[in-house]
């Protein structure tokens, strides 16, 4: 099973419309509602930040399975100025934007692997996934 779905983001209302694919494919896998929020909260963040520092970008999901675990993929990609410290960005409370700060240490916490490739001035790619209890 490798089922995939993707958003460009190039508007404010694509991070509506991948929090709802997101919301949909984690329904689809069997997600509960709780883990569902996890998964719309942490595309939202993701998909606000592809908005915000590089314009655009896309949200992947993928469906997967390991074995006889199932989940959802998620990846956020852009060409956008990258992440100069990532150390820093990752740090609770810090924020470019005058946000929260919730960002990606959130999006690390809502789900359960995280990895980010960044190289300044080309771009950025985050994975993230969230696995069936």
């Amino acid at each position: 099973m490798n089922l995939r779905s993707s958003v460009d983001i190039i508007s404010e209302w694509d991070i509506v419309a991948a929090r709802q694919l997101g919301r949909n494919e984690a329904k689809d896998v069997g997600f509960g509602t709780v883990d569902q929020a996890r998964i719309t909260t942490a595309i939202s963040e993701l998909a606000r930040n592809i908005y915000l520092y590089a314009e655009k970008g896309n949200i992947e999901i993928k469906q997967i399975s390991e074995g006889n675990l199932k989940g959802l993929l998620v990846i956020a990609s852009d060409k956008g100025p990258g992440i100069a410290d990532v150390r820093k960005a990752m740090e609770d409370g810090y924020t470019t934007s005058g946000g929260l700060g919730a960002g990606l240490p959130g999006v690390k916490r809502l789900m359960d692997d995280f990895k980010i490739e960044t190289v300044v001035d080309e771009g950025t790619v985050i994975t993230a996934t969230k696995w069936m209890r």
